[in-house]
């Protein structure tokens, strides 16, 4: 556990700051971003439009921003019409840049 994990931030040093920061992404919920970069493994991301993505992480910061490579983006579309069923769509993409705010949930794909 990091020795400033109790204290406030406004009573650190830069260098202390940064140590607790490195501590938190490694230990915090950032690991599952952090282990999905060193180890090229997919997770899979529910996003607040009820779209889903499955892609590798080459980046990502505190705020869940990220950089998306071979993303697999997943969504249903529920048509107009009260007798069609809803259809599961998908689409490809290379390379994507996605901001934190619109993640709702990330997950390791165990598979």
């Amino acid at each position: 556990m990091s020795q400033y994990a109790n204290v406030p931030r406004s009573e650190l040093d830069e260098g202390q700051i940064r140590e607790l920061e490195a501590y938190e992404i490694s230990q915090g919920p950032l690991s599952v971003l952090q282990q999905s970069v060193r180890n090229n493994t997919q997770i899979l991301i529910s996003l607040r439009n009820n779209k889903k993505l499955l892609a590798r992480v080459k980046a990502f910061d505190r705020h869940s921003n990220m950089v998306l490579e071979n993303v697999k983006e997943m969504w249903t579309e529920i048509p107009k019409n009260k007798n069609k069923k809803p259809v599961n769509k998908d689409r490809f993409i290379s390379k994507m840049f996605l901001r934190g705010d619109s993640v709702v949930l990330v997950l390791r794909n165990t598979a």
